[in-house]
């Protein structure tokens, strides 16, 4: 999370504790409602005299607004699309994660992009681990293996198995495909 989102997700925190709307804190500030509701979000920056009037306003000392928290916190329960950074875990696969820091949560989801590969023959490594996977194809056609077999899923197929059994899953036509990727972890005790 860049800073822009952080303070404005602490400034939307200590906003929505004191029960006061965009409008009420425009009133008191000098700021619009409309760059306000940005701010809060981290769509726009904001200056610093500016900041100091919100802080004044919401009664909270402007160096606890830089200051870093517990995530869970201060994060915005919302995974933004604009906000989402692909990683390469592969020279064909890209990952985002569609998790949010608010919360401790058991199920972890991500959003995987899988480019084609150049020979279609190429077999995975298969994984197995605890817990439950659920994939969903939302693009594309996906070859997903399962205990030795080769399943074929198209665009709106999906799975959900066991992640105890050898599986994996990769895209053997000559398209980029999509999927969405849930696990589910056991519960730690």
């Amino acid at each position: 999370m860049n800073v822009n989102t952080a303070i404005g997700a602490k400034v939307k925190r200590r906003r929505t504790d004191k029960k006061m709307t965009l409008k009420q804190l425009g009133e008191q500030t000098g700021l619009s409602v409309g760059f306000l509701s940005q701010f809060e979000r981290g769509l726009s920056s904001i200056a610093l005299d500016s900041l100091e009037k919100i802080a004044k306003v919401l009664e909270t000392p402007l160096s606890e607004l830089f200051e870093e928290h517990n995530p869970s916190l201060y994060t915005d329960p919302v995974v933004h699309g604009i906000d989402l950074r692909f990683d390469g875990i592969s020279d064909h696969i890209f990952q985002s994660s569609l998790r949010s820091g608010a919360g401790e949560f058991q199920m972890n989801p991500k959003l995987y992009t899988l480019l084609p590969l150049a020979d279609e023959n190429t077999q995975p490594e298969m994984y197995s681990h605890e817990g439950e996977e659920f994939i969903y194809v939302l693009e594309g056609v996906v070859t997903f293996f399962l205990e030795g077999e080769a399943l074929t899923l198209y665009a709106g197929d999906s799975i959900h198995i066991d992640s105890k059994k050898d599986h994996n899953w990769m895209n053997r036509s000559t398209k980029i495909a999509k999927i969405l990727s849930v696990n589910l972890y056991p519960a730690q005790s």
